[in-house]
């Protein structure tokens, strides 16, 4: 290709100022002198032609091929109804035309949502990620084929980047019906036992305007009520355990719709006890009372009530009770008035003194089938006459006394169900035979009859019993020398683990849960992990949010846990259950994006295509199954490519420049031979003339 450049000798304005002098000069003798000056002019003209120093050049161009992007949507809106068959079918056919087109090449771009991680359709990432080493100027267009609804499309196409016409192809059909929850207002935070409020709305197109919902917490059904579609509504949803609270909230499904993965909203609320209020009853002063107490103040999150008995009523000594500088025991208020408003109970080496009436015992009884938690520490009171097992106490007690106590050094014993326990298993100390830690000097002799004995004394002997009463639950704990590890004798021991542990199980911590499923979600990986007292769970089955179910069995972990590991197939909440247990696990966002609005809609992307100088469209249906596209035509010039029934690619006849000539026309003899040949024939002219009029 050939092409006629300049380098001028002299700076450009001076060389321009030199063309117009020469311009004027060569005007002024044309008007004095007629044609005769004519030939000064050219020899002017040719002067300031040597100046700019022009060259002719020759490039070696090789053509290359513009690039269409034909962007293809994997997405899961555009996998509903026939929308994935619709794509094949027009993508099959743009790229057939495409092959029909000199000088275009033609490359695909595949979308799925997983390649936003889970934030939507990202077509316009991918879009720009695929045209990355593409020069600007060799794009002819972009044909995107999809269902309308991108998650990443810019306001402006200055903003998209793109010098050439956008088309969308848009799969669906008119009329979808489709209906979806959109969360307003959702907490993540709650007090137990109490209420949160839940905003939301339902909308709906093709629907008939009111919608039957239905509110679960942890899969147990607990409301249902009636939605306008497009008003808010505010659910209240008691917040019923610490630890999370998975909410669903459900939607009845239309006939024929798109999907009924957007009928239900997700939501996760953490429970948060707001204070824990435990009531501590010491029936005498000894040196266990302060490990107690020390390790109950020292929890910011519990509020503590401690009575001691100093005074029982057998004591008497003659001081009238009005010079007495005690404080009397509440018994009323505190185990008929407010005993519900605790969340423990603990007797400290209290013996029946008969200070609480029997009836107060049948309360405390009442309470822990209620959902109450006990704990008895027990010392040698327990095993005489005044034991508290000899109270109506004693139907909820996990053992029953049998007259011994065993005063003798003995080093505790975690059992094998105990090594299984949330509450004693990897206690610190326990892992070595005999276990690291400190000596007892007590224990009283009791008959297991219920619930499991964690930890054991001399002669395997029970020490620590944990047991269920309907809602609530208890602990026996048969020596009063736990204080003998919090001050260090014999090197001491975990008691700060084990109390805690013991206290946290009472009051239903979902981490020390003895059978419990849990579940959890890492990236596309479900995680889940069964905490049994048995030895062999059974699998787990897992429920995907398109419904599909499959189970995975569990492997063995540490001593009472067992873990299973599975792959997700899709974003979403997956619905994990073994034998009565249910977990819910949320891979990717709990309510994903790419499934809240899954109508189609070619209007999406209108007004963006359209500022290119493309279109948007749905693809037309022709008769069977296969689909109508458009014309595809190339356009050489012109700012508008689109037509009722084709669109246009921008062809730039772009090349690859491999080698370049330059041959200079004023330089050297041929320059200064055609300077002299102007200034010659001027001359001669010149005298020609003059000789003429001298003749």
């Amino acid at each position: 290709m050939w092409s006629l450049t300049f380098a001028p000798l002299v700076p450009l304005p001076l060389l321009i100022g030199l063309a117009v002098l020469a311009a004027v000069a060569a005007g002024m003798a044309l008007v004095l002198a007629g044609r005769s000056a004519i030939l000064r002019a050219l020899a002017l003209a040719v002067l300031a032609i040597a100046l700019a120093d022009p060259s002719l050049v020759f490039e070696d161009r090789e053509p290359v091929k513009d690039v269409v992007a034909v962007v293809v949507d994997k997405s899961a809106s555009n996998r509903l109804a026939d929308r994935s068959q619709q794509t094949q079918a027009a993508q099959a056919e743009v790229e057939r035309q495409l092959r029909g087109i000199a000088g275009v090449e033609a490359r695909t771009i595949e979308v799925t949502d997983q390649q936003g991680a889970g934030d939507g359709t990202r077509l316009f990432e991918a879009l720009a990620s695929g045209l990355g080493d593409v020069p600007s100027e060799r794009v002819a267009g972009a044909i995107v084929l999809s269902d309308g609804l991108a998650h990443d499309a810019p306001a402006t196409a200055e903003a998209l980047g793109l010098r050439a016409p956008l088309h969308v192809l848009t799969t669906g059909r008119e009329r979808e019906i489709d209906r979806r929850i959109v969360l307003v207002d959702s907490p993540r935070f709650g007090i137990v036992g109490k209420e949160q409020n839940v905003r939301l709305r339902v909308v709906e197109k093709g629907g008939p305007g009111r919608a039957a919902i239905t509110v679960r917490r942890d899969g147990e059904i607990i409301a249902r009520r009636e939605a306008i579609a497009g008003q808010t509504v505010q659910v209240p949803v008691r917040i019923d355990r610490g630890g999370p609270n998975v909410i669903e909230i459900e939607a009845a499904p239309l006939d024929n719709e798109l999907t009924l993965a957007n009928n239900r909203a997700v939501i996760t609320i953490e429970g948060v006890r707001d204070k824990l209020r435990v009531l501590l009853v010491s029936g005498e002063p000894h040196p266990g009372e302060r490990t107690w107490r020390n390790l109950l103040k020292a929890d910011a999150n519990v509020d503590l009530v401690h009575f001691t008995i100093l005074r029982p009523p057998e004591k008497q000594d003659g001081t009238p009770i009005n010079e007495l500088s005690l404080i009397a025991f509440p018994t009323r208020e505190l185990f008929q008035v407010k005993i519900k408003d605790f969340d423990l109970i603990i007797f400290d080496r209290y013996a029946n003194q008969s200070i609480l009436p029997l009836v107060y015992f049948d309360n405390i009884v009442r309470y822990v089938r209620d959902g109450g938690a006990l704990l008895i520490a027990a010392g040698p009171e327990y095993s005489g006459a005044q034991s508290l097992a000899r109270t109506p106490l004693g139907q909820i007690l996990p053992a029953q006394p049998d007259g011994s106590v065993f005063d003798e050094a003995y080093r505790a014993r975690v059992s094998e169900p105990g090594k299984r326990h949330p509450v004693t298993r990897d206690l610190p100390g326990s892992e070595a035979e005999p276990p690291r830690w400190g000596e007892w000097l007590r224990l009283v002799g009791a008959r297991a009859r219920s619930g499991s004995t964690v930890m054991t004394g001399p002669g395997d002997r029970p020490l620590l019993l944990l047991a269920r009463e309907q809602k609530g639950r208890v602990a026996l704990f048969l020596s009063d020398h736990a204080w003998l590890w919090a001050r260090g004798f014999r090197e001491g021991g975990p008691h700060l683990d084990l109390l805690r542990r013991l206290g946290h199980w009472l009051m239903k911590e979902p981490d020390l849960e003895e059978e419990a499923l849990r579940a959890s979600a890492r990236g596309r990986n479900i995680e889940i992990e069964r905490q049994t007292l048995g030895e062999s769970p059974a699998p787990a089955t897992i429920t995907a949010p398109d419904g599909s179910v499959r189970t995975v069995p569990f492997e063995a972990g540490r001593p009472g846990l067992f873990v299973a590991r599975t792959a997700a197939s899709e974003f979403g909440l997956h619905k994990i259950t073994t034998e009565n247990l249910t977990a819910f696990a949320s891979v990717g966002p709990e309510n994903p994006r790419e499934l809240m609005e899954v109508v189609s809609d070619p209007g999406k992307l209108q007004a963006l295509a359209e500022a290119t100088g493309g279109s948007s469209r749905r693809i037309g249906q022709e008769t069977g199954s296969g689909v109508a596209i458009p014309r595809i035509v190339p356009v050489r010039s012109g700012r508008q490519f689109a037509g009722a029934d084709w669109i246009g690619l921008r062809i730039s006849d772009s090349g690859i420049v491999r080698g370049v000539s330059i041959s200079p026309l004023f330089v050297g003899l041929i320059g200064l031979a055609i300077l002299f040949g102007a200034l010659v024939a001027g001359w001669i002219g010149e005298s020609g003339r003059r000789f003429k009029r001298e003749a």
